[in-house]
């Protein structure tokens, strides 16, 4: 029988006074410290002493430089610095966040859908974020989303990550949550593989248990194995969740990866269509990308956040006579933690507050970061009220432009495709202006009340289409394209 590990010793870290601790895992506990200057709680995690195992000691250098690249990112947990202590452990310096993490949370809390569907789009952001930098998480799972003071979610623990530049991740997996093809000799990882966990994650927290366990019978590691890829998800019985989620998790959950959404950008946009459908505010997904000022999208009204890739800074390290291992820093006024799912601190109630989501979603539109070497583009969508900057108006109207239609997208079946789209302000009486590309070249345009239009494929090259939102008092948005095909 396994023994459960005594915590360490907290190090003595200079400029930092320890105060407690937070939790512990198999290789690293987390303490919280008094940070002195600047003045801020925050927490850290630091390798025990008797992990000699340069594995070990290798895993936790690239987790912490890892987490470090996508520090700015508001749905990653955020790295001030990490080094190594006067006795030898290497630790990481992170944001302390007081809340439960998500893991904590399902186990004791009922979800409501607006709130995973909220919580879904943002982490899908940080997840396609984590991918266009070349980094797979491979353990998305409840316990590794924590909870910011300002009840926000945030992904951490990219422990058993894997890049795109052939470094492996430590081993390990998280098997409720994990795909089938984890489970294959090798295991492998691809996008589509987090896409899974993220949406077997929101499963979890609408089911109050992770998508393969059976109620009343056996959920043994090798009963969920056999469940997973056999792909026997076991149904929601919640009379609240609308059949478009239940289609969702049978796409994301499917055995086969290609059957699956392939990037966890267009599971978020599906998530979006959802909240549109359910007259929900649409959540906006904050995505890294390397921006060209010169092609800045400032006629895009949509609910995608663009941000450029931020370097980050050196940082002291924790002594003169220690080594630096990686720093970084994040470009958020807000405070959020690092307590990963060894690290757990328990909060009165859940970060679940909508009033408080569009007050934040409002500031944050007030807010431009300009950061040198990176342009940082905001395509920004509030919750509550308007936060565009006043756009041009059609001659002749008084009304001001609404927002152009997003997250346009296709499915091709036989030799037609379907386009659907998201309304980010949807008002009664609006309608669509689609122009396809053909054959023959533009068709005449064709009006659409619903968000969506069937067209032919072109026989060669990519299938086009052009989406104009009309408003009642005939104003017109900017268009948005979307294509299919090459």
């Amino acid at each position: 029988m396994k023994t459960k590990r005594a915590p360490g010793e907290p190090p003595k870290l200079p400029g930092f006074e320890y105060s407690s601790l937070l939790g512990s895992g198999g290789f690293a506990d987390v303490f919280l410290y008094d940070q002195q200057l600047p003045r801020r709680q925050v927490a850290v995690k630091v390798l025990v002493a008797d992990a000699n195992d340069e594995r070990i000691r290798s895993s936790f250098r690239r987790e912490a430089n890892l987490m470090a690249q996508l520090s700015a990112h508001p749905a990653i947990v955020t790295i001030h610095a990490a080094a190594v202590s006067d006795d030898g452990r290497p630790f990481i310096v992170m944001e302390y966040c007081p809340k439960p993490n998500l893991g904590v949370q399902y186990k004791r809390d009922r979800f409501s859908v607006p709130e995973v569907l909220a919580l879904g789009v943002q982490i899908a952001g940080a997840v396609e974020s984590a991918h266009r930098v070349g980094i797979l998480h491979r353990d998305i799972k409840p316990a590794n989303i924590l909870v910011t003071q300002y009840r926000r979610p945030a992904l951490t623990d990219f422990g058993i990550a894997t890049t795109d530049d052939g470094q492996p991740g430590g081993g390990g997996m998280s098997i409720p949550w994990s795909p089938p093809e984890a489970f294959g000799s090798p295991p492998e990882a691809s996008a589509a593989s987090d896409t899974f966990s993220l949406a077997a994650t929101l499963y979890t927290l609408l089911a109050g248990r992770s998508p393969f366990e059976l109620p009343g019978h056996s959920n043994s590691s090798l009963d969920l194995t056999r469940r997973i890829r056999s792909g026997d998800v076991t149904p929601l019985t919640r009379s609240d969740v609308p059949d478009s989620l239940r289609q969702l998790f049978e796409i994301a959950l499917d055995p086969e990866p290609e059957r699956r959404y392939t990037t966890a950008l267009s599971l978020g946009h599906a998530l979006q269509r959802i909240e549109t459908e359910l007259s929900l505010p649409v959540t906006t997904i904050d995505v890294f990308e390397e921006v060209d000022s010169e092609h800045r999208a400032d006629d895009d009204d949509g609910a995608t956040r663009v941000r450029g890739v931020i370097e980050v800074p050196d940082a002291p390290s924790a002594s003169q006579e220690t080594h630096a291992v990686v720093v970084g820093g994040g470009d958020r006024s807000e405070t959020r933690g690092s307590l990963d799912e060894t690290s757990q601190a328990a909060p009165a109630h859940p970060p679940r507050s909508p009033l408080l989501r569009r007050v934040l979603a409002g500031a944050a539109a007030a807010v431009v970061l300009l950061v040198v070497g990176a342009v940082l583009l905001t395509i920004e969508h509030d919750d509550d009220v308007d936060a565009q900057a006043p756009s041009p108006v059609t001659p002749g109207q008084g009304a001001q432009r609404p927002p152009a239609p997003i997250a346009v997208e296709a499915t091709a079946e036989g030799d037609q495709a379907t386009f659907t789209w998201v309304n980010p302000q949807p008002q009664a009486g609006d309608t669509y202006r689609v122009r396809v590309d053909t054959d023959l070249g533009q068709e005449a345009p064709v009006v659409v009340t619903e968000p969506q239009i069937t067209v032919d494929l072109r026989e060669e090259g990519a299938t086009c289409v052009m989406v104009t939102l009309v408003r009642e008092q005939k104003t017109e948005s900017t268009a948005t394209e979307g294509c299919i095909g090459e």
